[in-house]
């Protein structure tokens, strides 16, 4: 009997609590996605670390033994300071000297990925007004990019999603979530192919040192926002026509997170995904709840107001003192 009471009270406690139990295994799940790509990422890439450090080091004892002159002192002063001024961008290689990173179409490739939050920090302000500058150009500009590219997908959408669904709905009376669903899943392959599949095999000719997985590796980080900087495209010291090369990528990375978003969006309005995300949230109070509540509470407080009222007609009942005109009315006189 107390087994099945104990059971009974714990399915009621979940079931009124399932959103929240639903949220935690959420937040558990994330959890346990960050620890599984943790050890994934570490087992894959520490064995090529160590690879190349030891080739490194291998490198630097040899250049040392063949140029006595130099110590090793100073070599690491000089490697220090190269390595510093490539995090920025600028390399001492002859082949890299010809290329500017803050001519015009640079600065506008770079001012793209600050605004899409892309941001593959091959390129770096150097000066202090520099650095002050990309900040407040990104507190304003970052906020108009997404107001820009909300107002862009809320306008596409209505061509590319919702007139599409209704109309094949409508004229050939099929399912709206199966044909939200077809059409969904049309899209997805239609922006890869245009935006990932295509530009990568372009990129691999374009790029000498750059194979298909590579460039389409680069499409991926950079469309997903990420933008790890390890590729950069017209970075090479023989790079032709570099310049228009450069507007070109600016005018890709901004298409094609246009397109991005406008894939997410319409799988967002699917009716499976919605329902799924319900799971997740916060119940919002009903009307009829609300109404319930305030009818409540309207109850309440006439019932406190009428109570109060009549303990003050009693406490004046009992305690009332009749009015004396004149101190001869009073009887205790008289």
């Amino acid at each position: 009997m107390l087994q099945s009471l104990a059971s009974n009270s714990c399915v009621r406690l979940i079931q009124n609590h399932k959103s929240m139990w639903y949220f935690l295994s959420l937040v558990l799940g994330y959890v346990l996605y960050l620890i599984f790509g943790a050890v994934v990422f570490s087992s894959v890439e520490l064995p090529y670390e160590d690879l190349l450090r030891q080739e490194l080091r291998a490198i630097k004892r040899q250049f040392l033994q063949e140029n006595d002159c130099l110590s090793e002192e100073r070599l690491e002063r000089f490697l220090k300071k190269a390595l510093e001024a490539s995090n920025y961008g600028v390399s001492i290689l002859n082949n890299a000297s010809a290329n500017w990173n803050w001519d015009f179409t640079s600065a506008l490739f770079f001012a793209s990925t600050v605004l899409s939050t892309t941001g593959y920090g091959h390129t770096a302000p150097l000066s202090d007004g520099g650095k002050a500058f990309c900040i407040i150009y990104s507190v304003i500009g970052i906020p108009f990019t997404l107001l820009f590219l909300t107002a862009v997908v809320q306008r596409i959408m209505v061509f590319t999603t919702r007139r599409p669904v209704v109309y094949i709905h409508t004229r050939w009376g099929l399912s709206k979530p199966l044909v939200a669903i077809v059409h969904a899943t049309l899209l997805a392959m239609v922006a890869v192919s245009c935006f990932f599949l295509i530009p990568a095999a372009i990129f691999s000719v374009l790029e000498e040192n750059w194979n298909f997985l590579e460039s389409f590796y680069f499409c991926f980080i950079s469309l997903s926002t990420i933008g790890l900087g390890d590729y950069v495209p017209g970075e090479a010291a023989n790079q032709k026509f570099r310049e228009l090369y450069k507007v070109g990528i600016t005018v890709y990375l901004i298409l094609g997170l246009i397109v991005m978003l406008v894939v997410l969006e319409t799988f967002c309005e699917l009716q499976q995904l919605k329902q799924l995300r319900k799971m997740f949230y916060l119940k919002k109070e009903k009307p009829q709840d609300r109404v319930n509540i305030l009818e409540h509470d309207h109850l309440s407080f006439t019932t406190v107001s009428d109570s109060t009222a009549a303990h003050e007609e009693k406490t004046q009942t009992f305690v009332s003192v009749p009015t004396l005109v004149s101190p001869n009315d009073d009887p205790m006189i008289q």
